[in-house]
């Protein structure tokens, strides 16, 4: 297994959804990512935190093969987001962004890190992506999450990115937004030729799908009885994904399907109970065993 340097948030998310409410836990992207990816692979975690975010809270890395070396700690108060989920999950209002001192981080990646074989830029200014890529040397792959603010507000710096990308890992919506495409398939070839060369689509409930050049990959979501928090399922899925081909001994076409699944696999834990809470309390062996139970789940007999 490979180690994986990942540039993102770490922040105190307030939520509430027909589930319950859960007040300032840890989330942000890079949190999600990070532990959904440590159970393939080590991870190397770059962000900011102000000094509220102590010890206490730290524990949330504990015990994982999360190198913290580039958690940078400054004065004030840390990145904190609440939202409001609808009864259908699918749609939410956000009530606050309070940036704080995330407004002014500027990625400094230790020299340490600067090797990493692989890199994912999670969901940041697409002028602070491009400084991350300025400092590290030659990954072997390069996946990034954008949004819809960065497609509609910074463009450009968005397009020089994705020029300079492996994998782009981004929603239904994200996708046809920026591809200006309504069909999804028509979307991700549109997004190809931006640069990136594998395009991935999370599709929520209705599952992913993959672009390979001229092929397709599509996996289905897990069906679950319950859903309690959609927050942070799309880190969980990249960081199952990414994790996955750093864990892997090649990146071949069955490799990246696999990965999708893995990737699939522990968003659906993620979304079973309120921000990080069923990432912290899961175990490799229930993430095999649901890992079957999607095999299963497309398993069919040919005609």
């Amino acid at each position: 297994m490979q180690p994986i340097l990942t540039v993102g948030s770490v922040a105190f998310d307030s939520i509430k959804t027909p589930a319950g409410e859960v007040s300032r836990v840890v989330g942000g992207a890079a949190t999600y990512f990070s532990l959904a990816a440590s159970f393939f692979a080590p991870v190397r975690l770059v962000a900011v935190v102000g000094d509220d975010f102590g010890p206490r809270q730290q524990t949330v890395f504990d015990g994982r093969p999360i190198d913290l070396r580039g958690l940078q700690r400054v004065a004030g108060e840390t990145f904190r987001w609440r939202g409001e989920y609808y009864d259908d999950l699918n749609r939410r209002e956000t009530i606050y962004t309070e940036l704080n001192v995330f407004d002014a981080f500027r990625p400094r990646i230790p020299a340490e890190f600067r090797a990493s074989p692989f890199v994912f830029l999670a969901n940041i200014h697409p002028a602070l992506q491009l400084e991350v890529l300025e400092q590290v040397a030659s990954p072997g792959l390069v996946a990034l999450d954008t949004m819809n603010y960065w497609i509609e507000g910074t463009p450009d710096a968005l397009r020089r990115v994705l020029a300079r990308v492996d994998v782009l890992i981004i929603n239904d919506e994200e996708a046809r937004q920026l591809s200006g495409e309504r069909n999804l398939v028509k979307a991700a070839r549109a997004i190809r030729a931006l640069g990136p060369p594998r395009v991935v689509i999370k599709r929520g409930e209705h599952g992913v799908l993959m672009n390979l050049g001229e092929r397709f990959f599509a996996a289905p979501a897990m069906p679950l009885e319950e859903v309690c928090d959609p927050t942070g399922a799309g880190d969980t899925f990249a960081g199952g994904f990414i994790g996955y081909l750093a864990s892997a001994a090649g990146m071949s076409d069955a490799v990246l399907a696999q990965a999708v699944v893995a990737g699939s696999t522990m968003a659906s834990f993620a979304v079973q109970a309120f921000g990080v809470e069923r990432l912290l309390r899961l175990d490799t062996a229930e993430v095999a065993a649901r890992f079957e139970q999607f095999r299963q789940l497309t398993q069919f007999e040919p005609l």
